[in-house]
């Protein structure tokens, strides 16, 4: 063989190499990118379970406080309430002894305005 086959040879491997280096650090870039976006796509997914974990937590947490306000915002107005009825009786019975006073009162007056005939 001669040494210029040889050196053409040599070109030629060397030039095969350099193609499979270059086809090597292509499929290299691919699969960096492909992990990449594998990566990208796994935080995202992991990103919204998170977000669906907080916020099913959040609503029930509000649920929770929504139910106490209402408790107590109830048993505030059954407290009202009774004290409102308490007292309407208590002013229902003043009521009766005033108006039943008042009923003596006039009673009284008309009586007089019969016998004498002034008030």
């Amino acid at each position: 063989m001669s040494e210029e086959t040889r050196k053409s040879e040599a070109r030629i491997a060397l030039q095969k190499i350099k193609e499979a280096e270059e086809k090597g650090k292509s499929i290299i870039q691919d699969a960096r990118e492909k992990e990449a976006l594998k990566v990208i796509q796994d935080a995202y997914d992991e990103a919204k379970t998170i977000k669906e974990s907080i916020l099913t937590k959040a609503r029930a947490e509000a649920e929770k406080k929504k139910k106490a306000i209402i408790q107590k915002a109830t048993k505030e107005a059954e407290k009202t309430k009774q004290e409102t009825e308490k007292e309407a009786a208590s002013l229902s019975k003043n009521a009766e002894k005033a108006i039943s006073k008042a009923v003596d009162i006039i009673a009284k007056k008309i009586d007089k305005f019969i016998e004498g005939g002034t008030l």
